[in-house]
């Protein structure tokens, strides 16, 4: 149900996004009042307003009270800096994640030990203490960390191979979620819920929560995609 609720804002985010570039807005131009986007986007004012945030937070906008919105750059999205352009967008890589960790997930509930089970307690149990503290560096660390413990535990050498080879693409990944602090403890919360289902040795509970979370995560980065439905 909670996928369901967070589709209306970022809906609203890739609508503003679009009318910000099939007409014509550049920087320091100011959009419509919104009371007027959201009627013409047809969504709530609450909607809106978390698109604005997160836009805002990705440098597109800035939301300035008692003014308006006004264009912050014109770039296409995502509007936030990629260092791995020439590599790969974050489009492909949430994709890739959602494929590879959701399926590694899926393994490691049947293989990891409980050494293992005992060191993604103690990073879910960082994480939460470290976003408590607003260090989102560190909260993005401990993500990584925690995804690259559930790809070793699930004992595929070439899943582990890949993540290895692009290390610093992966970590990036995991850091734009966080540009959104106010939904920081979301990443916590699924983390908590992969662990259960890793716990109960729950193989296909463990794919689809990890699948569920990396698609989330794409979402609070204001990444949208359509992901394969099983039959």
């Amino acid at each position: 149900m909670n996928s369901i609720a967070q589709a209306v804002p970022e809906a609203a985010l890739q609508a503003i996004r679009k009318l910000i570039k099939e007409q014509g807005f550049g920087p320091g131009d100011a959009l419509p009042s919104q009371r007027d986007l959201a009627v013409q986007l047809g969504v709530s004012r609450a909607s809106l307003r978390e698109a604005l945030s997160s836009l805002s937070a990705l440098g597109v906008v800035s939301v300035l009270p008692g003014k308006g919105v006004f264009v912050q750059a014109a770039e296409d999205a995502p509007g936030f800096a990629w260092p791995f352009a020439a590599q790969a967008t974050p489009l492909d890589i949430f994709q890739l994640r959602y494929a590879l960790e959701g399926f590694a997930a899926g393994l490691a509930a049947v293989t990891l030990t409980i050494d293992e089970l005992d060191s993604l307690e103690d990073n879910v149990e960082a994480m939460r203490k470290v976003l408590k503290a607003g260090d989102f560096d560190a909260a993005a660390r401990l993500d990584f960390e925690f995804h690259q413990r559930i790809l070793l535990a699930s004992g595929n050498q070439a899943m582990v191979s890949i993540l290895s080879a692009s290390a610093e693409v992966f970590l990036e990944s995991q850091k734009l979620p966080f540009i959104r602090p106010e939904r920081a403890m979301e990443t916590w919360q699924e983390h908590r819920k992969i662990l259960r289902a890793l716990a109960r040795r729950a193989s296909a509970t463990a794919q689809k929560t990890m699948q569920e979370h990396v698609r989330n995560a794409a979402l609070r980065t204001g990444i949208t995609f359509v992901s394969p439905v099983a039959s």
